[in-house]
């Protein structure tokens, strides 16, 4: 990752880690033209389309299970979001003003991890 300085902000992510729903050819297509990294294991019926072609199917797409495992981190985030019924419900008319309860949120939850280390409710 680049320092932070003058120019333009950074637009693109040098990975993206998904889960099966994202393991189209379009999508790794997509992010191929663009530089960008995946880690998206394949589908059972891609993996099988991909072996009754033979040789012109291809070889199978690069994974690694070590920064797969990375994904679960974000994911439990969203779930400890979620349990904010504002959040999870969006109450709030302005994208302003549910923005502000994100960021109250990510403080709170912030804080709890400082004073109870482990405890993941």
């Amino acid at each position: 990752m680049a320092a932070p300085g003058p120019g333009r902000p950074r637009t693109r992510p040098d990975l993206v880690i998904a889960d099966k729903g994202y393991s189209s050819r379009a999508n790794r297509a997509y992010l191929r033209r663009r530089g960008i990294r995946t880690v998206i294991p394949e589908r059972d019926d891609q993996k099988a389309h991909r072996r009754r072609r033979g040789r012109r199917g291809g070889r199978p797409y690069a994974f690694d299970a070590d920064r797969y495992r990375d994904r679960n981190v974000v994911e439990r985030a969203f779930n400890r979001v979620k349990h904010w019924r504002g959040i999870a419900t969006r109450y709030d008319k302005t994208a302003q003003n549910y923005l502000g309860a994100l960021h109250l949120v990510s403080i709170l939850m912030w804080a709890s991890d400082l004073t109870h280390p482990g405890d993941t409710t």
